[in-house]
């Protein structure tokens, strides 16, 4: 299957059509060696484009419509997963999911947003932005890991909290800081990996641990160029939604330079959306080093480690 493609991949897009055609001629009719030329230039062509994306261009990648979702790398990375539902005091936010999993044989406490494929997916799922209810229940599922030293594994793909009147008038912006303040003091090991966006304070409900990954063509940043842009230059044009994402930092080699992230995790040629298979047989592994790493640490250890590393953020070497 083609992917849909993105504003800077017309002439990938028109190769990858072109091969995708001549591929499905019989073999008699076409010959082998145009197809492995057609494929040479095709893997070249992306190679070229995807080793110098603008970040804008980096931020259209992680939003595209076939990346993988949680749901997706619940299917391919783990195990027996068992979803929670609901927080106890208002309802159940589809867009945070939560449950028990399994992975490489680690028990562990699976949290993640989902945005949905179809559009009553997403609906649902209010584009993956959660409401207070949703990091009250992803906090409660903390709690609940923490109570029998189970790990836990937060995967961020928000464009950031929902922004509605009800989600302000149950205490949004309370939920969130809450979170982030309980989730530094849980006596368990937590690994936080941003697979697609990581918007604003949406991201930072679940996004403080002792391991903080990216996948390459995802973005993590305080505000969405479009929200900066819209800020700044009152108007979200092309150029100034490039210009705003370029100075806010957003990549995963920015943060990774600023010491805000620990890992860069690799993506297929192309990106996540062009071999969701590659992408999760590389964040399985990610995910179970870091939890080999981590378990055998005392509590003690955790928290130490855990305070130090968000208590460096912020200084310029």
């Amino acid at each position: 299957m083609i992917p849909v493609p993105l504003p800077f991949e017309q002439e990938i897009h028109e190769v990858e059509s072109e091969l995708f055609r001549l591929e499905s001629v019989p073999e008699a009719d076409i010959s082998g060696e145009t197809i492995r030329q057609l494929r040479k230039k095709l893997t070249s062509m992306k190679k070229e484009k995807y080793s110098n994306l603008s970040a804008w261009e980096t931020v259209q990648v992680s939003r595209h419509p076939n990346r993988p979702q949680l749901l997706d790398y619940i299917e391919m990375v783990f195990e027996d997963f068992t979803e929670l539902h609901g927080d106890r005091a208002f309802g159940d936010d589809r867009a945070i999911r939560a449950g028990f999993a399994r992975l490489d044989g680690h028990e562990v406490m699976l949290i993640g947003h989902q945005k949905g494929k179809t559009l009553a997916e997403r609906l649902q799922c209010h584009y993956g932005c959660a409401h207070p209810e949703g990091y009250r229940k992803a906090l409660s599922k903390m709690r609940l890991a923490a109570k029998y030293r189970i790990p836990i594994v937060c995967l961020i793909d928000t464009p950031g909290a929902f922004p509605g009147t009800g989600a302000e008038e149950r205490g949004q912006a309370q939920l969130i800081a809450t979170s982030i303040l309980e989730m530094t003091k849980l006596k368990t090991p937590i690994v936080c990996v941003v697979i697609g966006e990581g918007g604003s304070g949406g991201a930072l409900g679940i996004g403080i641990g002792d391991a903080i990954g990216m996948l390459q063509y995802s973005y993590y940043s305080v505000i969405s160029p479009e929200g900066c842009a819209g800020i700044l230059w009152k108007v979200a044009t092309d150029e100034s939604k490039s210009k705003a994402a370029n100075a806010l930092k957003l990549t995963a080699k920015d943060l990774h330079g600023f010491g805000m992230i620990d890992t860069i995790l690799t993506e297929p040629l192309g990106g996540a959306h062009r071999d969701p298979r590659g992408m999760g047989t590389t964040l399985k592994t990610h995910l179970s080093r870091e939890l080999r790493r981590l378990e055998p640490q005392s509590d003690e250890s955790i928290l130490e480690g855990r305070y130090a590393k968000f208590r460096r953020m912020g200084f310029l070497a």
